[in-house]
């Protein structure tokens, strides 16, 4: 089975073959974004990760602490299920969810995408991961991962993929999170982490494996 990085690489390829100027204007944002240290201000390990209260698809209310009373907890940003490398990163994680689960974690996926939406059928209404709605991006921010999209991204979205995020994300037009994943324990303390604001790349489900296992 490939990596998460080979499909991802694979699909960057194909984007670079099929739509070069646009994914070199991608390529010219993602520089600006890192050389300005965009995610820099993401939690790091050894931090107390913020507590949050979120909807689930059902509009049940979910809060951090409480799952932590159970075990660790993997926290993964993602922008929702209109974007390809999200639905890669979480089928790739569904396809580990055993073994996330046999180290007594828990996955939680979180967008700004609002409880309605989720619920509609798609790939990630199917995975069996708690998926929670973050409509203002409130908790991303607390978690030093919000991005505010630039409009070369925000022209891509409206005039070639038809994504009214205003919309899907209940008001929310152009704040995303960066493509972010925590490990953390049951004491609230991050272990681990990943922050890209390249959101073309992601962690892969080994690297939240083993860092798990360092927690047992």
């Amino acid at each position: 089975m490939k990596t998460l990085k080979e499909q991802t690489d694979a699909k960057i390829e194909a984007g670079r073959q099929a739509k070069p100027e646009f994914m070199k204007g991608v390529d010219d944002i993602i520089s600006k974004a890192k050389a300005f240290q965009q995610g820099s201000d993401a939690i790091k390990i050894g931090q107390k990760a913020p507590n949050f209260e979120l909807p689930n698809p059902e509009g049940t209310p979910i809060q951090l602490k409480t799952l932590l009373d159970q075990g660790p907890v993997v926290v993964t940003f993602y922008r929702g299920d209109w974007c390809p490398y999200c639905n890669l990163q979480l089928r790739a994680l569904q396809a580990k969810l055993n073994d996330i689960h046999a180290l007594g974690a828990t996955l939680v996926a979180i967008s700004p995408q609002v409880p309605d939406g989720s619920l509609t059928k798609n790939e990630i209404s199917d995975m069996e991961f708690m998926v929670l709605s973050d409509q203002d991006a409130k908790v991303a921010s607390q978690y030093g991962v919000a991005w505010e999209v630039p409009e070369f991204l925000m022209e891509h979205m409206r005039t070639d993929r038809s994504l009214d995020l205003e919309k899907i994300n209940n008001g929310n037009a152009n704040i995303l999170p960066i493509p972010a994943t925590f490990v953390i324990n049951t004491n609230g303390v991050v272990t681990w982490n990943y922050v890209n604001v390249d959101y073309r790349t992601r962690s892969e489900p080994d690297e939240i494996i083993d860092a798990l296992k360092n927690i047992s």
